[in-house]
């Protein structure tokens, strides 16, 4: 996030876009209802499905699945038009501001509603609420981020911050929701194939050099290494041989379970480190157990960039260790001599070469969370990034076209889906699936599908169904209801009883490589004799 959570109740316009904030993060949803409730702030909620906030929303924009940028474009075409840009910030701040207008030009609001199905009076609307008020901050989630165009909606989201002037200010900014707890925490740290800890490049010299001789290694690899969904086809082709999984479950998780089935079945030695035997750690050769969130110490660095301390509640069960000390026994065994001897130990060294973190120690923490970047130990930390002038110079305002999904519905698969989370489960519930009462709340997957769409295919409601698509399919039961629209499907990934990824698309973003888990062509079969 450019800016704090605490900043969304002083904004006066709240965009929401691809995020169902309620389910996801209800914390940050809380936030946003005060703000509706108590400050009158406006609020537009951009996403195909009804989700709660619609209920607070001054404006739904339901649009069809994958048309994001379309629609940002024809936001951003009547801003222009009707003069509501903020020149001065774009003059002082940005560049690039004539081609996109250029671009933006043809996405009139009645074109904007041929692919979007977004009406040209909301959209306007909605454009000059942006363009009108101070304080616009947006928010979005995975339903931007899982798309083949995913780094392009971002970019399409920045254009639209930029354009109207709400960067580098309180209450304003471009605000990723990360999707869980730690995932800020664990790219800032470095779980990233094209970096080290703070985002500091694997193909620079100097910083490969600090690197080195922090380690007492003489080399460390100049080019990036795969990303999590490259290494699946490589297994399957025989160049990448083994694979060592920490606290992940993509037999769950990830698109195309088949194809993910037969890369990890590829692999000569799969490792697993987890704290429950999971789908995926079964197909391992080795489990190594590690402990839960409530039996070590550490750091969580969360969606708002703030670092915060974990203390351990209770002392590691049974055989399992926190997972540094279980890397540091593997690496005393591959010769190499880790003298970390706390979490703290490994905080420290890590601080001392992450410019980002270096000013937060565990003793500061000890009194309150700090956000980076924070330079030094005497440095309050940063509320809000971006204040002044971008860190490249001038903020580029990048113009892009907006492009229909690589999987478009057909005669043979006539519906879209899209997949996503609900409050009561968390990913793949290995840990919220043992807990009963929350099992008993949400005990099983829910298909959620239209009234009208239900009628035409003759499928009640609560029905077994078989949902099927060009990768595989999935038995579940059906929940008709107007929460999605005609032609629309949608269900969580959290329950093996039904595992939607089964079916869903593993195209990915071409930058990225995230995969296009929020549509996918798909059909519908009736299950005979299951209700």
């Amino acid at each position: 996030m450019t800016n704090s959570i605490d900043e969304i109740i002083q904004a006066d316009v709240i965009v929401m876009i691809g995020t169902n904030t309620t389910e996801a993060h209800p914390i940050i949803a809380h936030s946003i209802k005060r703000a509706v409730e108590r400050t009158r702030a406006k609020l537009v909620v951009v996403d195909p499905r009804r989700i709660d906030l619609v209920n607070q929303a001054n404006y739904w924009l339901r649009l069809k699945p994958g048309t994001d940028i379309a629609c940002i474009n024809g936001m951003m075409h009547w801003i222009i038009e009707k003069d509501l840009h903020d020149k001065k910030f774009i003059e002082e701040r940005c560049e690039g501001f004539e081609e996109l207008a250029k671009l933006v030009k043809s996405y009139t609001p009645e074109r904007v509603q041929e692919i979007s199905g977004v009406t040209p009076r909301d959209l306007k609307a909605v454009a000059e609420l942006i363009g009108r008020n101070k304080n616009v901050t947006f928010l979005y989630c995975l339903g931007i981020t899982e798309h083949t165009t995913g780094v392009a909606n971002v970019m399409s989201i920045s254009n639209l911050a930029m354009l109207t002037g709400n960067l580098g200010r309180p209450s304003t900014g471009v605000n990723p929701l990360r999707g869980q707890n730690n995932v800020q925490g664990a790219c800032d740290m470095g779980c990233l194939p094209n970096v080290f800890s703070g985002y500091q490049s694997v193909t620079s010299q100097p910083i490969r050099k600090k690197f080195q001789d922090a380690w007492g290694i003489k080399v460390l690899p100049s080019k990036a290494g795969l990303t999590m969904t490259e290494m699946f086809p490589a297994a399957i082709k025989g160049t990448f041989r083994g694979m060592y999984i920490m606290g992940e479950n993509p037999m769950l998780s990830d698109a195309n379970t088949a194809h993910i089935e037969k890369g990890l079945r590829s692999l000569e030695f799969l490792v697993v480190q987890d704290i429950f035997l999971t789908e995926t750690a079964q197909l391992a050769h080795v489990v190594l157990p590690a402990s839960s969130w409530a039996e070590k110490d550490g750091t969580f660095t969360n969606t708002e960039r703030r670092v915060q301390r974990v203390r351990a509640a209770i002392h590691p069960v049974g055989n399992s260790l926190p997972d540094w000390m279980i890397l540091k026994e593997i690496a005393q065994r591959l010769g190499i001599n880790l003298s970390y001897s706390s979490a703290e130990g490994v905080f420290e060294e890590m601080r001392q070469l992450t410019p980002s973190y270096h000013g937060i120690t565990y003793s500061r923490l000890e009194q309150r969370g700090i956000q980076w970047p924070c330079p030094s130990v005497d440095h309050p930390g940063t509320q809000f990034l971006h204040e002044g002038k971008f860190t490249r110079g001038k903020g580029v305002l990048k113009p892009i076209e907006w492009q229909p999904p690589v999987e478009g519905v057909d005669d043979e698969y006539p519906l879209v889906l899209s997949t996503g989370r609900m409050q009561y489960h968390y990913h793949t519930g290995n840990m919220t699936r043992r807990c009963q009462p929350l099992d008993v709340l949400a005990p099983e997957a829910l298909l959620e599908m239209n009234p009208d769409d239900a009628t035409k295919l003759g499928i009640s409601d609560r029905e077994m169904v078989a949902v099927v698509s060009r990768r595989g399919r999935c038995e579940i039961r059906v929940d008709v209801t107007d929460k999605v629209g005609p032609g629309v499907l949608y269900t969580t990934f959290h329950f093996h009883e039904s595992p939607i990824n089964r079916v869903t698309n593993d195209a990915w973003d071409p930058t990225v490589k995230i995969p296009e888990l929020k549509k996918c062509a798909v059909r519908i079969e009736r299950v005979i004799g299951l209700m």
